[in-house]
């Protein structure tokens, strides 16, 4: 009797090693991601010589995704990929040589890690010709990282540390179209947009800028500049850039003084955002403005000339939102004429 209970024991030792072990084995085959795959689905060897670190899907062999792995480095890059995402790590710094065999990388994504501008490699995205997106937003960068490839169209720094921008920081890169510099500590970008023919998007929010942005491309489109410290606005600077709809512009330190009488009477601009500031009368303004934004200012009247030609009903304004709340006027300093200017609007805070 005694002899069967110490043989179920040896047994039941063993059966519970064995199936921690399966378990072990079970972990890391999910790491690698070919768990229970079919043998044939190897056959090409492109998802072979994925890294350990990371998932390279067989449906999506151009893809390498190593994300939220708690990473330190950039782990070797097959030279079939073409899309990394490596955000959510804890990488500070990306040598030269690093995509040296992955040359056709289209996207790289390093997102959230803890990128130091002194641990980029002057040459690392040099090499990478058909770039078209780099993200090294939210991470610890104090200048824009060198030789970037002309080839890119989006590039994002946003929440970083940099404070300075050289006037040869994007020499040449005449596809980039999207460009994020937001939650920066920047001052003064000087001419570093110049030549940037195809910038259609450009976002500095939340930096230390004192005046509105120098030579920008004819074709921009979206200008963000909210949470700055601009004081003015140059007269031309609507009129030389025809394509820009939409100026953000919230949250700066602009006065009546600094906005001269006609600067955004111009037909293309569609939304306009100037609340949070301090003027303290409503500029004159194009009838074709669709969206304008000026609440939490020092407003005292409501002229209806900033919308409409006094006595003129039959060009009415296009305003379907306006607002005008948290300023020093209220809804009965709005004049009864302003239905017939304002006759598309949909929403109107006073």
């Amino acid at each position: 009797m005694r002899a069967a209970l110490v043989l179920l024991a040896v047994w039941c030792l063993l059966e519970l090693s064995w199936a921690q072990r399966v378990s072990q084995l079970q972990w890391l085959a999910r790491l690698r991601g070919r768990w229970r795959r079919p043998q044939a689905q190897w056959a090409d060897g492109r998802a072979r010589d994925c890294p350990l670190e990371c998932d390279c899907p067989v449906r999506f062999p151009e893809a390498m995704y190593c994300h939220g792995r708690n990473l330190h480095h950039v782990p070797y890059v097959p030279s079939h990929v073409k899309y990394v995402y490596l955000q959510g790590n804890r990488i500070t710094g990306v040598q030269d040589g690093v995509f040296d065999n992955a040359t056709d990388l289209v996207w790289v994504v390093l997102s959230q890690n803890r990128l130091d501008s002194q641990k980029i490699g002057k040459k690392v995205f040099s090499g990478l010709k058909r770039l078209e997106r780099l993200y090294l937003d939210h991470n610890q960068l104090t200048r824009v990282p060198p030789n970037l490839p002309r080839s890119l169209t989006d590039l994002r720094l946003g929440h970083n540390s940099i404070s300075q921008v050289r006037a040869e920081a994007f020499e040449g890169m005449t596809e980039l179209s999207t460009l994020q510099l937001h939650a920066n500590s920047i001052e003064d970008a000087g001419g570093a947009f110049q030549g940037l023919s195809s910038l259609a998007v450009l976002d500095m929010r939340r930096n230390n800028l004192r005046k509105m942005p120098e030579n920008l491309p004819e074709r921009l489109h979206q200008l963000y500049l909210g949470s700055n410290k601009i004081e003015s606005i140059p007269a031309d600077f609507l009129s030389t850039r025809p394509k820009l709809q939409f100026l953000r512009l919230t949250g700066n330190m602009l006065t009546d003084k600094g906005i001269p009488s006609n600067v955004f009477n111009v037909s293309t601009l569609v939304e306009l955002d100037l609340s949070h500031n301090q003027l303290e009368r409503i500029p004159i303004f194009s009838r074709d403005l669709e969206n304008l934004y000026l609440q939490a200012n020092r407003i005292k009247e409501f002229t209806l000339s900033s919308f409409c030609r006094p006595g003129d009903m039959r060009h009415y304004s296009q305003l379907r939102v306006l607002r005008l709340d948290a300023n020093r006027i209220s809804a009965r300093d709005v004049p009864a004429e302003a239905v017939y200017c304002l006759r598309l609007a949909a929403s109107i805070d006073v």
